[in-house]
């Protein structure tokens, strides 16, 4: 879907007590706005839905490694466990470029799975970049 409208196709779900809480892919060029990634969105909604701002207990999945800001949110949010498909070797804050994750004195701690469906999300990424280019 975020392709489609020419967004980069990276989706994020949030989830608690196994329930979808939210939902959310890249917004970026559709509302102008360099926060507007599907981490952050879907942050933001499940944080509307259950009336709080912490989400103790979330996982949240993703299509490629979040960046600094993402994780920042993460761990702002107290979100217990992020799972992501691809590294992103340009901007990745989860163990690519940099493990926010595991920096000393922080006061959450979130727990960080990679490599689930690793090709298909690298390829998903891969083929709406190669479009673009050609």
């Amino acid at each position: 879907m975020a392709a489609e409208v020419g967004e980069v196709p990276v989706g994020a779900v949030l989830v608690m007590d196994d329930e979808i809480i939210s939902g959310a892919h890249n917004e970026k060029e559709l509302s102008l706005d360099p926060t507007a990634h599907a981490e952050i969105i879907a942050i933001r909604k499940a944080a509307e839905k259950l009336g709080s701002w912490r989400l103790d207990g979330a996982s949240i999945y993703v299509t490629i490694e979040p960046c600094a800001m993402c994780v920042g949110a993460m761990l702002q949010a107290r979100v217990k466990q992020v799972v992501f498909g691809a590294p992103d070797p340009k901007g990745g804050a989860a163990g690519t470029i940099v493990d926010i994750t595991s920096l000393k004195g922080l006061n959450h701690k979130i727990q960080v799975i990679g490599g689930l469906l690793e090709d298909d999300c690298r390829e998903i990424i891969q083929d709406f970049f190669r479009g673009r280019r050609d």
